[in-house]
């Protein structure tokens, strides 16, 4: 065989992790159905990836000493890999690369069971949390895909959350600050009943906050769109809360707050824009409803699994042992 690319001998992590997964899944299969039947599963009786025939997912691409990789391993891998990662082999010199670099983990793995690596804890920490992947894998597949979820079962969330739906009234601000509260005050009496492009020369010239040189007169000082603080937490961490506040009360876009607000120096507060409050029509939410659905049975299929196999290994801990674990504290902290 001819020495691959130090690309290619590099093989990526995922590539490794997907390549093991596969090998760890199908002998995991495997040892189920011989101590299930008392015999190895044959060819056509196992699952296959990608619909391939049986017969072309066992064809021998490789052999690496006493192993085989076939085109079924091949095409699983490229099935566990996204879509945009997928694309990336679409030509013949890409896809002997992959065939390459599969080479050399199976070279690396049968190296590390030479060398007793296969039976460090890590190795076999490692071979639980793919097994444990591919289990909560099988788990999520059988779950409906979005567009199967009843219209009903929508309708119903949908019902149950309006308020989750209601979109509160969001306001765009922009802002002057200084250090004192006397230039502030003398500031305000230019700023009331300005004009956009007016408030803007009255940023560059007094605020402490300058706005970069590109951006126009009508933007500078923006501190973007904040919602009411009776709506829950600030979205928008470059405004404080006393300005979020202060917002709210300017009664029309263009207007300036009568009064100097202070929170780390002192504002003059602008109202640029808003958008009213509305709420999200049924159509609206469906997709995001249908996700959320999604969600909430996944977690509990998934918490009802944990508690069937609690109950068929039951599970004790050792608190007392527990107890006596001592994890140093990060560097430099007491």
């Amino acid at each position: 065989m001819s020495s691959a690319p130090a690309r290619a001998r590099r093989s990526p992590a995922w590539l490794a992790r997907a390549f093991l997964g596969v090998g760890l899944v199908a002998a995991a299969a495997c040892r189920r159905e011989v101590a299930e039947t008392g015999s190895a599963p044959s060819a056509s009786a196992s699952a296959t990836p990608s619909g391939i025939s049986p017969e072309l997912s066992a064809r021998v691409l490789a052999k690496v000493g006493d192993r085989t990789i076939t085109l079924g391993d091949y095409v699983a891998v490229l099935d566990g890999m996204d879509r945009i990662e997928r694309a990336r082999y679409q030509t013949a010199d890409r896809r002997e690369q992959l065939l390459k670099e599969m080479v050399d983990v199976e070279l690396l793995a049968r190296e590390a069971e030479r060398r007793g690596l296969a039976d460090k804890p890590e190795a076999k920490a490692l071979e639980r949390q793919i097994l444990r992947d591919e289990v909560f894998a099988e788990l999520r597949d059988k779950q409906p895909p979005l567009d199967q979820i009843p219209a009903a079962d929508v309708h119903a969330y949908y019902d149950a959350h309006r308020g989750d739906f209601k979109e509160p009234e969001r306001r765009r601000l922009s802002h002057i600050v200084v250090r004192d509260k006397a230039s502030a005050e003398r500031i305000l009496a230019d700023a009331r009943g300005a004009t956009a492009k007016q408030w803007g020369e009255l940023v560059r010239k007094s605020s402490i906050d300058k706005p970069a040189a590109d951006i126009p007169d009508e933007l500078a000082g923006d501190l973007g769109l904040v919602t009411p603080p009776s709506s829950g937490k600030n979205d928008n961490p470059r405004v404080p809360e006393a300005l979020r506040a202060a917002v709210f009360e300017v009664d029309k876009p263009g207007d300036v707050l009568g009064r100097v607000v202070e929170a780390g120096g002192f504002h003059l507060v602008r109202l640029t824009g808003k958008n009213d409050a509305r709420d999200r029509s049924l159509a609206e939410a469906d997709r995001t409803i249908r996700v959320l659905i999604a969600q909430e049975r996944l977690h509990r299929a998934e918490a009802d699994f944990e508690k069937e196999l609690r109950a068929r290994f039951p599970v004790k801990i050792d608190e007392a042992a527990l107890a006596k674990v001592v994890v140093p504290a990060p560097e430099g902290r007491k």
